[in-house]
């Protein structure tokens, strides 16, 4: 029988076999990136990849005001203003008005005040917009329409929603031109009360017969529940009710004399009132159009059941428009093909030019076609994936900052060598914000203003150093700071004249305040009725503190408070819990102590110092003054405070309002961040701006080089396996050479 074996018998068959499998890997997976986490057909395209880390809670511009929402909403939807990209200080510019308006003042008889009239003379205040012709809204399926020009759906139901999860899934889709009936709908959908918006409290002080509009529209919704709950009879169910059947309350049928419209491309915004900052109102996106369309569309319960709101699809006029919304893994936005045409800005800071932020002047924007949102909890997958190239940008953690940047000898950081050959660039800036601790001042241990109430927040805020937050958890990366007020805005002071004199002494020979002792601190807590941390009953004090720190690397921090407040004797209950869970618990007021973060929306005091207004109370008001801090003293210098143009007198009512919160300590004023961010080489037109919320557009990429980077960084590495199987052919050599011997010497016997 014929022997159609490899020559070499059994041991010599894996020769080639080996060989097959080196050249295999060489040719077929050379340069494939194996732990690539993209679609293969995404490689090369114009996408930003970055990330976030909690689903956004709100994406409807009335009721969305975090910092997290924003990086979704700046990018979708367009207010009438915006801050330059480039010029600092920032400066408000037209976005889609077609100059920023200046008010106009008004005495109680009709008379016209000259522009630095003081308030108490001030009746109205009156403002007129100019909106640009020639802005559409996003595709979407709230303006299609059938062959007879009527809306295509407007009353669906269950069965027409098959297959259909989100806005891109209907088949039909229309557009139409922005008028300024929608920046006025935007308007009254802020009092509405179903939308419950947070600065609602504010603006109804300001805008002319807003509060009494909201009044209208709830006696309305009452009206409405009362009429649904006598139809129904015992079994009547308002929440489920409510979402199967939403309340469509109708704008039109109250006046709102504060918003008039003029034509369809002007309206004016009346105040009561001088308040200059109102402007800054006009570049936030509770202003922005909301075609009513839209708000009709969205009023479907059968959409509501699909989780298909407008807190998840917004429908905008920006440069980008929602495209993927899947929260537990990934938010993509598209270019919007309806865009206007914005381009980028001619003029800069002296500098910028020879930054090449300059190089794209009057470019049309945006550059970008696509932004991807990852949704990353930890931070350690999420730097690793920045440094192999998978994410375009990244901040800088604790655990990641050594590796990161290096500081000079005179203070100044850089990235580390490490970084410089990678190509990535830091940029820092101090930002126009405040991190800070505060306690519930409604409830019966904490808060309270009776003397004993105050030196036991007193003594907290002496136990929490800061200082030592600051070195530990940002390394560095913040200001302590004294009052609410960040560096960078006016009524901030620094050095002696600006320290808090409750928690820190001013040392004169190395020119700095330091904290006082916590043996002082402790001397306050025993005049509270706590000595060593117990009441008079020895039972010990405790109190929860609520924060929505849920990542892994979160476990530091809260043992540093739990530690710091049993310097004091003081049991610290923590009750972490998500984001959305966190607010609701601020909402209701079911805490003792909490953390929480400000970034400005715009540059002024009055933006800190309303975080502490009685007016603004989260509990009762549902405003953004958490600490649910009332004080007559002091809410009456910020209603004289709020109306003023800086000046020195202005700046004096400033510091006295300053010393009062600082006695009674609501808050533990915590620190103001130094922002560190990190970006690869192939983003440009990159320039820190605090402010703005809509800075996606003016970036640029350069595919290529990432493709190129990422090849590199990440390459296959075969030369183990080749290694493997060359040990394998020299090992398998002497039993092919025996094997040989054997049959050779078998061939020669007779």
């Amino acid at each position: 029988m014929t022997d159609f074996r490899y020559p070499g018998g059994a041991a010599g068959i894996y020769y080639p076999i080996a060989l097959g499998l080196v050249c295999f890997l060489l040719i077929f997976t050379g340069g494939c990136r194996l732990n690539d986490p993209y679609r293969a057909t995404e490689r090369g395209k114009n996408i930003f990849y970055t990330t976030f880390n909690e689903p956004p809670k709100h994406l409807d511009p009335a009721r969305a005001y975090s910092s997290d929402e924003y990086d979704f909403l700046g990018q979708i939807y367009e207010p009438p203003l915006q801050y330059h990209y480039l010029i600092r200080p920032y400066t408000l510019v037209p976005l889609t008005t077609e100059a920023v308006p200046s008010p106009v003042y008004f005495d109680k008889s009709g008379k016209r005040l000259p522009d630095n009239a003081m308030p108490e003379k001030v009746y109205r205040a009156v403002y007129e917009i100019k909106i640009k012709r020639g802005v559409k809204y996003q595709e979407h399926p709230a303006f299609a329409k059938g062959p007879d020009g009527a809306p295509l759906y407007t009353r669906l139901r269950e069965a027409d929603l098959d297959g259909i999860t989100q806005i891109s899934d209907f088949p039909k889709k229309g557009t139409r031109e922005v008028v300024s009936d929608d920046y006025i709908y935007e308007i009254m959908r802020l009092a509405d009360p179903q939308i419950e918006s947070p600065v609602l409290s504010i603006l109804e002080k300001y805008i002319l017969g807003l509060k009494g509009y909201e009044e209208a529209l709830r006696a309305d919704l009452n009206e409405v529940r009362a009429k649904r709950k006598e139809a129904a009879g015992a079994a009547y169910n308002q929440e489920l009710d409510e979402k199967a059947n939403p309340v469509a309350l109708d704008y039109k049928k109250h006046p709102l004399p504060g918003v008039e419209k003029i034509d369809d491309y002007t309206f004016r915004i009346t105040l009561n009132t001088k308040y200059p900052q109102f402007v800054y109102w006009l570049a936030m996106p509770f202003f922005s159009p909301v075609p009513e369309e839209a708000h009709a569309f969205y009023k479907q319960g059968v959409l509501a059941d699909k989780n298909i709101t407008i807190d998840r699809f917004p429908v905008g006029t920006g440069p980008y428009m929602m495209a993927v919304y899947n929260p537990n893994m990934e938010i993509i936005l598209e270019k919007n093909p309806n865009f206007h045409g914005e381009r980028y800005p001619a003029t800069g800071e002296a500098g910028d030019a020879g930054k090449g932020l300059l190089k794209d002047a009057g470019g049309a924007l945006p550059f970008i076609d696509r932004i991807v949102f990852k949704l990353e909890k930890e931070a350690i997958p999420r730097w690793n994936k920045f440094l192999q190239g998978y994410y375009d940008n990244s901040g800088i953690t604790s655990d990641s900052f050594d590796q990161a940047v290096t500081v000079s000898a005179v203070g100044r950081a850089d990235v580390t060598e490490a970084m410089r050959e990678k190509g990535i660039r830091l940029l820092t800036s101090v930002r126009p914000s405040s991190f800070y601790s505060g306690f519930n001042m409604l409830d019966e241990t904490v808060g309270g203003y009776a003397p004993a109430r105050q030196k036991l927040r007193e003594a907290v805020s002496i136990a929490l150093d800061y200082e030592e937050f600051i070195e530990i958890f940002t390394n560095g990366r913040g200001i302590p700071a004294m009052s609410p007020i960040p560096p960078g805005i006016f009524g901030y002071a620094g050095g002696e004249d600006g320290i808090n004199p409750y928690v820190y002494d001013w040392d004169a020979s190395r020119n700095k305040p330091v904290r006082k002792s916590i043996e002082y601190a402790r001397k306050l807590l025993e005049e509270a009725g706590y000595p060593g941390g117990r009441d008079k009953e020895g039972r010990p004090l405790v109190i929860t503190f609520d924060n929505p720190w849920t990542g892994a690397d979160a476990t530091p921090m809260i043992n540093w408070y739990m530690k710091r407040f049993r310097l004091l004797g003081i049991q610290l209950e923590n009750r972490t819990t998500d984001y959305n869970r966190f607010q609701e618990k601020m909402l209701k007021g079911n805490f003792q102590f909490f953390t929480w973060g400000w970034n400005a929306d715009y540059p002024d005091p009055e933006n800190f110092f309303f975080l502490l207004a009685g007016s603004n109370s989260k509990v009762k008001y549902q405003g953004e003054n958490v600490a649910n801090y009332s004080d007559p003293e002091f809410d009456r210098f910020f209603r004289i405070m709020e109306n003023m143009d800086n000046s020195p007198e202005r700046l004096k009512v400033i510091r006295r309002m300053t010393a009062i919160v600082q006695k009674d300590a609501p808050w533990l004023f915590g620190y103001h961040p130094v922002s560190f961010g990190l970006f690869h080489s192939w983003v440009g037109n990159v320039k820190p701006n605090a402010m703005a919320n809509n800075t996606m557009k003016y970036l640029r990429l350069d595919p290529a080089q990432r493709e190129s980077q990422r090849d590199e960084w990440n390459g296959p590495n075969f030369w183990p396996l080749i290694v493997v199987a060359a040990l394998f052919i020299i090992g398998s050599v002497p039993a092919v050479i025996s094997t040989r011997r054997k049959r050779e010497a078998g061939r020669k016997r007779p």
